[in-house]
Formats: structure tokens, C-alpha cells, sequence
């Protein structure tokens, strides 16, 4: 119960009010993971910013089990698998961008998308999480069961060969 897995990846692509910008997200999303994305929408008014609740400004796609760990594998070679510590949070999960799509190995450059870059979060977990989800008496995880940084910086760099640059 104590080995840790990775639970999900989440690919995510912010557009802003920019819709031509969106809809290339979309196809993008697409060609990384043969998945189909959905897009996200603002629930807050934001005047500054132009934004109001059901705005569409992004879109984001999830991908569990083996396809997420092949897939992850890919992306962390798109950052010659190099992270800092710091991408690293205390819940053991893990978050860094990509600045061109370009860079992931398999994905070729697409005219009508351009050069775009994504935001990739990878969710660790213990067997057993499970409880903090159901329905019907759902628990919080203890301590002593979460995945510390600690542990998530150890088995990223064992299962994924990465190195973790300290600050």
C-alpha cells in the first residue's frame, strides 16, 4: 500500500478570449494524445480582462494509467528530462510547462497551429486513495499515507530517469 503510481496526466492549454487560439489548442491536444480535449470556461466576471461566467478560455485533456505514464515519459523527454525541485509541490504532484510543442519526440510542426507551448500536471497517488473519493463515507488520507516532495522527486527520478535540479 505504500508504492506510489502516477494517477493522471492533465495536459492543459490557456487561450484567454482569443477563440482562433482555442480551437488551435484544441487540434493540438488532439495530435499529442489521440484524445479529445474539452475546453474550459470562466465561472467569474473579470471586466479588466474581458471575461464573463460561461466564457470559453482554454482547454485541458486527462489521461490515466498506461497511456498517461507513455505519454508522460514523452513530455519529460520534451524538458530533457530535467525539473527543479520547486515544480515539485508538498501533495506529490508535479507541474511543468512546455514552451513548444515542437520539442516533444513524435509530434510534428502543424502549419495552422503555429508554435504553441502547454502545461503538463502529473498527479501522484498511494493505493488506497480511493477513500478520499467515494461516495458513501468518503475519509480524508492521513499523513503518514500522502506522497510527501520528498518521495515524489524519488520516484520520478527512479521510474522516469529524471533529474531533479536542487535551488
Amino acid at each position: 500500500m505504500k508504492g506510489i503510481r502516477v494517477e493522471k496526466v492533465t495536459l492543459n492549454i490557456g487561450a484567454g478570449k482569443d477563440q482562433s487560439k482555442l480551437e488551435k489548442g484544441i487540434i493540438l491536444l488532439n495530435a499529442i494524445a489521440n484524445a479529445t480535449p474539452i475546453k474550459t470556461v470562466t465561472s467569474k466576471r473579470i471586466q479588466e480582462w474581458g471575461l464573463r461566467p460561461g466564457l470559453p478560455i482554454g482547454c485541458k485533456l486527462t489521461l490515466r494509467k498506461d497511456r498517461a505514464v507513455k505519454l508522460l515519459q514523452k513530455l519529460l523527454e520534451a524538458v530533457d528530462n530535467k525539473l527543479r525541485e520547486n515544480q515539485f509541490d508538498s501533495n506529490g504532484n508535479v507541474a511543468f510547462g512546455i514552451h513548444e510543442y515542437i520539442d516533444i519526440p513524435g509530434v510534428k510542426y502543424d502549419p495552422k497551429i503555429g508554435i504553441m507551448g502547454l502545461e503538463v500536471c502529473v498527479t501522484l497517488e498511494r493505493p488506497g486513495y480511493r477513500i478520499k473519493r467515494r461516495r458513501l463515507l468518503a475519509r480524508k488520507i492521513p499523513a503518514r499515507h500522502r506522497v510527501s516532495r520528498q518521495e515524489a522527486v524519488e520516484f520520478m527520478s527512479k521510474n522516469f530517469d529524471l533529474k531533479v535540479e536542487v535551488e
